[in-house]
């Protein structure tokens, strides 16, 4: 690293994004998308992707042009879309040639037809910076597809309908892509292996500074967070904290990225952080406690299931009155099959169903044994539990709004993927759908809703899957409030317990 105290004649300074890079050197040339400077250690070639340049003496670029422009979130930008494009281009059989340009989290990709031998289908370039962007560049017009790690707010959508845009929380406007997951995670040599929610929240409030407090080594702990106005870091407050996330400690590390944040932590014995599923990179993910002692284990299904609470859902977004055949085409791929494979080697979630062995040793059986419970509502456990443990449970599951039977958004690309599935067991399977509620009401009434809700899941899956699964044999039951997921004294927790389950067996 060459610091001079002052910039001289010829003289130019590279700086990255996060400020971990801050290079002076007389500026010799700019060739193959890299700036050579001249130091006291000689010739340096540095990626013009990676810096900024500023000095009299820095190179006029070309600013890099596309016929579609994505812009936003960082995380979907750079961890997802290069992935979604090459699997596009293998869609349209033609070829993707992506790189980066000449500013930093951004990439250029052009799609040639006929296996790179045709003529060009589109360019798409893809600005990464932060969720806000994905709708201020919506509003502009600058971009075509925004990009966020966090559902649009009610006031950027009215802002975007208000310009002509559209709902931008209908269908064909709103795109959930995946699901990525918090994890909370120390470095592999911690004993520790999981921490309540009350202990997570002391670590970040600077209450709790030893890991000794929360049963670890006598050591500091070194805390490391996100800066602010990162989605990251606002999903994480309004999951621990519940939007109501006081200051934090004084001596916590701000790590600019993702990959900062992880990178820290796999190199400090002492240090914790969060960081997106995609991002663990060796370190060891913690196990969650919340309020009501359920635990809540970072893994894929929990993911898929949304029963995790440290997550969010990743989207792209598009304006009703801009879109164009390369535009909606990418669109229709992200949301298909085909982008669950290319979702994972990147890191997240995609929507693919997973299926799991219920046991009555696990967490949820022994739930269902609680020496303690209501005489009234023990009969519904025992039941619950007498069937559980012939099902396997299906990733696969639906939830509703408050008081309601009407599925939300997620619901509508679950029910495509799970006919998908269900195609494909063998005849004589037995499938049961399984309705929960939230304890807002009485239990009579809620387990009466549960059923309603599971019926009408019924329903609609005999309507959507028609002839394709007639060797099936469907069934449903609803089971109210027993059995949470999530904890009822949060609005959080009563939406993950407003659940409709799958269930399936298989003939032996």
């Amino acid at each position: 690293m060459i610091l001079p105290s002052a910039m001289s004649a010829g003289e130019i300074q590279l700086t990255s994004s996060d400020g971990t890079v801050n290079m002076r050197g007389e500026f010799i040339a700019f060739e193959d998308n890299a700036y050579i400077i001249g130091t006291a250690l000689g010739e340096l070639r540095v990626s013009a992707s990676r810096v900024s340049c500023a000095g009299d003496d820095c190179p006029q670029l070309e600013v890099a042009t596309a016929d579609v422009r994505i812009a936003g979130s960082d995380t979907v930008g750079l961890g997802v879309m290069p992935l979604l494009l090459e699997g596009y281009s293998g869609a349209l059989d033609a070829a993707a040639t992506i790189g980066n340009t000449s500013v930093n989290g951004e990439i250029l990709a052009s799609i040639v037809a006929e296996q790179g031998f045709g003529d060009e289908v589109a360019t798409f370039l893809v600005s990464s910076t932060g969720s806000s962007d994905a709708f201020s560049n919506l509003l502009d017009k600058s971009a075509k597809v925004g990009m966020s790690s966090r559902r649009i707010t009610p006031n950027e959508a009215r802002e975007l309908r208000d310009n002509g845009a559209g709902n931008m929380i209908a269908p064909d406007q709103e795109h959930i892509i995946a699901v990525d997951s918090l994890i909370v995670m120390a470095h592999p040599s911690n004993p520790i292996t999981e921490l309540s929610t009350d202990q997570l929240q002391g670590i970040y409030t600077g209450q709790i500074t030893n890991w000794s407090e929360v049963g670890g080594a006598d050591a500091p702990i070194n805390l490391v967070t996100r800066a602010s106005g990162s989605a990251t870091r606002s999903v994480f407050e309004q999951r621990v904290f519940g939007g109501d996330a006081p200051s934090v400690a004084a001596n916590a590390i701000i790590a600019e990225t993702s990959s900062e944040a992880s990178q820290i932590v796999n190199e400090d014995p002492n240090a914790i952080t969060y960081v997106g599923y995609a991002f663990q990179r060796g370190a060891k993910p913690l196990t969650l406690i919340n309020e009501c002692g359920i635990r809540m284990t970072p893994d894929a299904f929990s993911a898929r299931t949304e029963e995790y609470a440290l997550q969010r859902r990743l989207y792209l977004y598009n304006r009703a009155d801009n879109m164009d055949p390369a535009t909606k085409g990418l669109l229709d791929f992200a949301t298909s099959d085909a982008a669950d494979n290319l979702i994972g080697k990147a890191g997240f979630i995609g929507f693919g169903v997973d299926r799991r062995e219920q046991s009555p040793e696990s967490a949820r059986g022994l739930m269902l044994r609680d020496p303690d419970a209501d005489r009234y509502e023990a009969g519904f456990m025992r039941d619950m539990l007498d069937t559980m443990v012939d099902y396997d449970r299906l990733s696969t599951t639906f939830r509703f709004r408050t008081g309601s039977a009407r599925l939300d958004e997620r619901g509508r690309i679950d029910m495509g993927r799970l006919v998908d599935y269900l195609a494909t067991q063998p005849s004589g399977s037995e499938v049961l759908i399984v309705g929960f509620t939230d304890d807002v009401g009485q239990f009579d009434g809620n387990r009466q809703l549960s059923e309603v809700r599971a019926a009408q899941i019924l329903q609609e899956l005999q309507t959507a899957g028609g002839d394709r699964i007639s060797e099936i044999s469907l069934s449903s039951v609803g089971y109210g409030e027993i059995a949470p997921s999530g904890c009822n004294i949060s609005d959080e927790g009563r939406r993950i317990n407003r659940r409709v389950e799958v269930w399936i067996k298989n003939p032996a």
